[in-house]
């Protein structure tokens, strides 16, 4: 599969003007639907703030959340006080191609906005998760929604896709891992509104809840240790010749993924139930 536009995602493309005017643009909206549409609180913002704005550098950030609506990005940025509107400091967030990369006026646009395209169903391994390294490998700021799709139904978060879990342990540098669980964006933006569809527009005087968590550690070294241990005792994965990740075959990479994936996904189940009994 050719890249999509990469060139267009170039922090240089065209001096950069091209980029600074769509996040200043989007950044307006987002601010607008999240601070003047609707009642917008944040807990542990800044957390996140500081990650963002003052990390070591050269350590990536990985922030990771739920998925309630398709505004969630970029409207989750939009609360007082964040930079959204600065193109430097904006997230690179996976995007679903089917929907964000559609024709070449959405994927410029999106490429300007600092998306990935993901093909979903496409494996850990497809060749814009690669791009997405690379991203880390130069210490940037990259989003990812790890239940791979919209789910506005109040329950447990459940299983969570292998793809984020794959980039923390294939990046060179460990990046920090900041959980992130939302409440609010389903009454934005409801997936079926009228007739089955979404609102042609955000809805307003709603409350959205933000509950950032703290960063979650992962000592990889030793974590790929014990899945190859794990995976000696497993004869139950099916292959897909992935390619070894240093010492780890497939089984035992199956097994990393399945580790980091359930650590995550029960610090996000703490957040969610916080987020519910939270008061603003």
């Amino acid at each position: 599969m050719v890249r999509k536009m990469e060139w267009a995602s170039k922090a240089n493309h065209l001096q950069g003007l091209p980029r600074k005017t769509v996040i200043m643009a989007v950044g307006t909206f987002a601010k607008a639907v999240a601070v003047l549409l609707n009642s917008t609180s944040v807990h542990n913002a800044d957390t996140l703030l500081d990650l963002v704005r003052s990390r070591p550098p050269g350590v990536p950030l990985i922030t990771v959340s739920n998925h309630m609506s398709t505004l969630d990005d970029p409207v989750m940025w939009g609360f007082k006080g964040f930079p959204t509107c600065n193109a430097q400091l904006q997230r690179w967030v996976l995007t679903a191609e089917d929907i964000c990369f559609t024709n070449m006026v959405l994927s410029y646009f999106f490429r300007l906005g600092k998306c990935i395209p993901i093909t979903r169903g496409g494996g850990i391994y497809q060749e814009h998760m690669t791009e997405a390294l690379e991203r880390l490998s130069d210490g940037e700021w990259l989003h990812t929604f790890p239940q791979g799709k919209v789910y506005q139904e109040d329950e447990p978060i459940g299983r969570l896709k292998w793809g984020t879990a794959s980039l923390i342990a294939r990046s060179h540098v460990t990046p920090i891992v900041l959980p992130i669980v939302h409440h609010g964006f389903e009454k934005v933006m409801p997936e079926k509104y009228v007739f089955g569809r979404r609102p042609p527009f955000p809805l307003w005087n709603k409350e959205i809840k933000i509950i950032v968590g703290e960063p979650i550690e992962f000592d990889i070294a030793k974590l790929k240790q014990t899945a190859i241990l794990t995976s000696r005792n497993s004869s139950s994965f099916s292959k897909e010749g992935w390619p070894p990740l240093g010492s780890l075959d497939e089984a035992a990479q199956r097994c990393l993924y399945i580790d980091i994936s359930e650590r995550i996904r029960s610090v996000m189940e703490k957040l969610r139930i916080i987020g519910k009994n939270l008061k603003v």
